[in-house]
């Protein structure tokens, strides 16, 4: 009996939630629904081998790699020179406990930073100083709000794909996507930011010093956001060598410039450089990519496994609805990237609108199908940020994403009416 290629992936997916809750490591439970998926679809040794290592030593994954350990770096560099307890301190002498827990990785969200809420998640937990939040609540918090501009935010690779996929101009996507960053807002703190105990105060402090002193902490951020932006718009030479490439020239000026301003001994740099949590969690998104390169790659007969999977889902005869839903949301939550997603799925959700579609249809079928793969991603138990911020607070992944889906389902519901609105 022939057992459909999208189960064969879902099922591989449950895997590595079920090996994670059993074994307690994520690694070990990663490459267990690794193996299981490649030989699943067909995959020998030898190929399963030459699939994993062309994955790992390609460049755009070996760059991937040193952004982790430089996302790492520059956090430990942060914390050491007191840029983290500043900024934190400050921005909560401004706002509440509860605002600042989302503000923060909402600062970092704006940076397209592989894995970056590993680097939200230590100014989340300076947050907490009496620790009365729990770590599973703070997995949430940081994973949720790292991820409320990716719907519109121009930096994001999986937003310009999408502007050129749909034909769309980027200011009319950025106008058309907006509504769902602040919808994702309103799901974040009505789920969650409302499970912390509120503070007395209630009102933003205008404080010009701390004011000041925070944006002075922030000079890394800062100094990351310009420089990938100025060499995207002016060295586009730069990211056509590979798209991690902006990034790390930028991580590394930020880690440069802070280490003029703060600079650490050598004794101080060792303990950065060669801690093994920076090793662990790359080897943990390592693994990860080679897994993504099972679910986007060739089987056995050169055809993709993606295109079964489309193809396995028109035959099933869904209503139109329920397919510019569902190939999307199957492709984030397999992919765990935006890039993924809309890669995968847009070129067939758009062919779907035929030869010459009005604009009300371009609009509406974008923004749902943006909103449904992107929630798949938000539930991916591949996806990178989700991963690391488990790995940081120590929480259970399959309670993590069990705990999501309440604000995912708002998020589904609310891009329905949105679709509904912009057809007529």
């Amino acid at each position: 009996m022939h057992i459909p290629y999208i189960i064969r992936v879902l099922v591989s997916l449950l895997v590595i939630l079920a090996a994670h809750k059993l074994f307690k490591k994520l690694w070990l439970a990663v490459l267990v629904g690794t193996l299981l998926l490649a030989f699943w679809i067909g995959h020998s040794p030898a190929s399963l081998w030459a699939i994993s290592w062309q994955r790992a030593v390609s460049l755009n994954n070996v760059l991937l790699m040193a952004i982790i350990f430089q996302v790492i770096w520059l956090s430990s560099q942060m914390s050491a020179s007191g840029n983290m307890k500043e900024m934190v301190d400050n921005i909560r002498f401004l706002i509440s406990k509860r605002f600042s827990m989302a503000i923060l990785p909402a600062i970092i969200g704006l940076l397209p930073m592989p894995g970056g809420a590993i680097f939200s998640a230590p100014l989340l937990d300076d947050c907490d100083t009496d620790k009365q939040v729990r770590p599973i609540l703070k997995t949430k918090i940081n994973y949720w709000f790292r991820h409320i501009w990716e719907y519109w935010w121009p930096l994001y690779p999986g937003v310009l794909l999408a502007v050129d996929i749909t034909g769309l101009p980027i200011v009319s996507f950025m106008m058309l996507q907006l509504p769902l960053s602040l919808l994702s807002v309103l799901a974040g703190y009505f789920f969650l930011l409302r499970q912390i105990k509120s503070s007395s105060r209630t009102k933003i402090v205008i404080n010009r010093a701390r004011i000041t002193k925070i944006i002075l902490a922030m000079t890394p951020i800062i100094v990351i956001m310009a420089v990938y932006f100025l060499m995207k718009m002016f060295l586009p030479v730069i990211s056509g060598i590979s798209k991690y490439l902006p990034m790390i020239i930028a991580i590394v000026i930020a880690q440069l410039v802070l280490q003029i301003q703060k600079p650490q001994s050598w004794e101080t740099w060792k303990k950065i450089l060669f801690s093994s949590k920076a090793l662990v969690m790359v080897v943990i998104v390592l693994l990860i990519r080679i897994y993504g390169a099972f679910v986007e790659g060739r089987l056995t007969d050169g055809t993709f496994l993606m295109t079964h999977m489309r193809n396995e889902l028109n035959t099933w005869q869904f209503p139109y609805i329920l397919i510019i839903m569902f190939i999307p949301f199957i492709s984030g939550l397999t992919t765990g990237v935006a890039i993924g997603f809309v890669g995968a799925s847009f070129p067939v959700i758009m062919s779907l609108l035929g030869t010459d579609p009005g604009m009300k249809e371009i609009l509406s079928t974008t923004v749902l199908a943006y909103a449904s793969g992107y929630m798949g991603m938000i539930l991916s138990p591949v996806h990178i940020c989700l991963i690391v911020t488990n790995e940081h607070f120590k929480t259970s992944l399959t309670q993590s994403l069990i705990k999501l889906i309440k604000p995912v389902l708002v998020m589904i519901a609310g891009a329905l009416i949105f679709y509904f609105l912009l057809r007529q």
